[in-house]
């Protein structure tokens, strides 16, 4: 039995597909009397079989050597489409994630949108969802993941515009929709070029080609960044950052998963592709400069907003914008470490966001407060994720951040500085949202707010003992190093860092109106950081106004330049035909006569040319 799973490793991302397909006749509206919940139940099942599988799998393969399967779908000339997985315990382990973080953000979902009289369609769209991310954990064909990271921007402007009465939910799907398909179609460009550079798409093939091709470097740089859009849109990172901002719209199960798997899925594919990013050293180049403009502008502007949702989104960007640093200067190993740290404390962090929404109804952080003693779990929730998410000893992010710092003491010593300036500036982010939300008086929204169902408990516990376990989870990996080898100065430096952002965020004054301050220069930086830097008006004003002026400019020249010649050949045949029916008698001898007489006219006019040119 445990020989047919793992040969049959495949099956795993349907199990999410089919979950979504049974439960169209909900989410359609043909099965109505049973109410929305079966749907549930049934994606549920699907999900929980998905991560028995992956796990009897995980545990089939570990220690094994990686094994790739093709299966061959088109051959042509010399086009080669094929799908091709990687098996091995790294891919089977990411899905284990992706699968265990589906099945508890489900369960949340039932109680979080328990009143929701959509609740079917929205299990529908986790299960494609959850499809498409467990097959671009396997996937080792550069084809199939474009084509499962198509169906990622897919289910995320459907999960976005879930709520889509709201006309600003629907602006939110469309910008987020919009953004994502700029990267998505520069990486199509990059994918076809390199389907008829390297003659195969699958990334074993890919890298060998990377190894011996010769070209010219204008070309593959080119290619590089081309490739490196479309992860750069996926994971939020600027100039393609503000569609995650914006999506937080949506319910917030979705933003689970959204601030978790879907930014970290699309980190592991730029991963898998950073082995052909060594022929475009300018590629790599930019991906550090995004990276670095990322996660220390991402960090400054999530201090100053007062959505809940909106200042951890940021967060988002920022540990992402390391991940980049790390593929940037070709040290992955930091970049994984770093995603499954951060997937599962942000995971804890949104949980907890999720059940301050719905019993206060409001997620602005200006009318919260003293919620700690009337929502005791969804306190401890927020605290063990932030602890899991900055340095601080003992959790996985403090392992995660130690590992980057270690390589890049002394290989990129610059890239220091930008470590532990995030984890400083996340420390304090995270120690400002604690105190507006859980300390001080309570605030009218907060006064009589009940601790969560549990429904939404019991994944926020599951999850507090796993953030609390990672550390054991990346020791039985191998990936924590022996005691020996531990720097003491990268641990001072990495604590402190934390431990100073938690102190510096703890004594601030924070007004509960959050008023703009009286002083200029002040309300100029507060107003810089709250509204992202004015990158979106600076669109409004340079990309979007150009766009909108050359559409009003085609809209012209089709209206008045086609359109006229066009009616202007209509007319004229209209009018020719009207004269012309008037010289129609039906007499041949008239015919002749007419046509006699044109020949003669012609011929007249051209001996009068021919004597006057000689």
């Amino acid at each position: 039995m445990i020989e047919f799973l793992t040969e049959h490793f495949w099956w795993i991302p349907f199990y999410g597909l089919v979950g979504a397909i049974s439960t169209l006749p909900w989410s359609t509206g043909i099965i109505q009397l049973t109410g929305p919940r079966p749907a549930a139940y049934f994606n549920l099942f699907m999900t929980l079989l998905a991560l028995i599988h992956s796990s009897i799998v995980y545990k089939a393969l570990w220690n094994q050597e990686p094994q790739e399967i093709i299966f061959n779908w088109l051959e042509t000339a010399d086009l080669n489409l094929s799908f091709a997985f990687n098996v091995s315990s790294v891919t089977i382990g990411a899905i284990d994630v992706v699968t265990a973080l589906s099945l508890l953000t489900q369960v949340y979902a039932l109680g979080y949108l328990e009143k929701d009289w959509a609740l079917a369609r929205f299990f529908c769209l986790m299960g494609f969802f959850e499809a498409a991310i467990s097959g671009l954990t396997i996937s080792n064909s550069l084809f199939v993941s474009y084509a499962l990271l198509e169906m990622l921007t897919l289910s995320t402007y459907l999960l976005v515009g879930f709520w889509y009465a709201q006309p600003l939910v629907i602006t939110a799907a469309r910008d987020a929709f919009l953004t994502k398909r700029v990267g998505d179609i520069l990486l199509l460009m990059g994918v076809v070029a390199i389907s008829a550079l390297a003659g195969s798409m699958n990334f074993s093939d890919l890298y060998e080609w990377a190894e011996r091709v010769e070209i010219s470097p204008i070309t593959a740089n080119l290619l590089g960044l081309a490739l490196i859009a479309g992860p750069i849109g996926k994971c939020a990172q600027f100039p393609l950052h503000l569609w995650l901002d914006e999506a937080m719209e949506g319910p917030n199960p979705a933003s689970i998963l959204r601030n978790t798997v879907v930014v970290s899925i699309g980190a592991y594919v730029l991963i898998q592709i950073q082995p052909i990013l060594i022929i475009a050293p300018i590629a790599l180049d930019v991906l550090v400069i995004i990276g670095t403009v990322t996660a220390i502008g991402a960090s400054l502007v999530a201090l100053a907003q007062i959505d809940l949702k909106r200042t951890l989104s940021h967060s988002t960007s920022a540990y992402l914008g390391l991940v980049f640093i790390a593929v940037g200067t070709q040290w992955t190993s930091f970049g994984l470490l770093l995603l499954l740290a951060h997937g599962i404390a942000k995971a804890l962090l949104f949980m907890s966001a999720g059940g301050i929404i719905l019993t206060t109804n409001s997620q602005d952080l200006t009318e919260m407060g003293g919620l700690w003693s009337r929502m005791p779990a969804t306190t401890t929730s927020f605290l063990v994720g932030t602890a899991g998410l900055v340095g601080l000893l003992p959790l996985g992010g403090f392992w995660a951040l130690r590992e980057g710092l270690d390589v890049f003491w002394i290989i990129d010593p610059w890239v220091v500085p930008v470590l532990l300036f995030v984890n400083f500036l996340s420390a304090l982010n995270l120690t400002r949202v604690f105190r507006l939300v859980f300390l001080g008086e309570p605030q009218p929204k907060t006064r009589r707010a009940p601790e969560v169902p549990w429904s939404m408990a019991v994944p926020m516990v599951s999850l507090i003992i796993l953030t609390l376990l990672t550390p054991i989870m990346m020791q039985r990996l191998s990936l924590l190093p022996d005691q020996g080898y531990l720097n003491l100065y990268v641990v001072i430096l990495l604590v402190s860092s934390g431990l100073f952002g938690v102190v510096i965020g703890s004594k601030i004054d924070l007004g509960r109106t959050w008023s703009r301050s009286i002083q200029v220069p002040l309300r100029f930086v507060q107003d810089l950081l709250a509204y992202d830097f004015y990158v979106d008006r600076f669109y409004d004003q340079t990309i979007v106004l150009a766009v909108s002026q050359l559409s009003k400019l085609n809209a012209w020249c089709d209206r008045y330049i086609v359109d006229g010649v066009v009616n202007l050949v209509g007319l004229a045949t209209i009018f020719s035909g009207q004269g012309l029916k008037y010289g129609v008698s039906g007499k041949g001898q008239s015919y002749i006569a007419t046509i006699l007489l044109g020949i003669s006219v012609l011929g007249i006019l051209l001996l009068w040319f021919i004597n006057f040119r000689f």
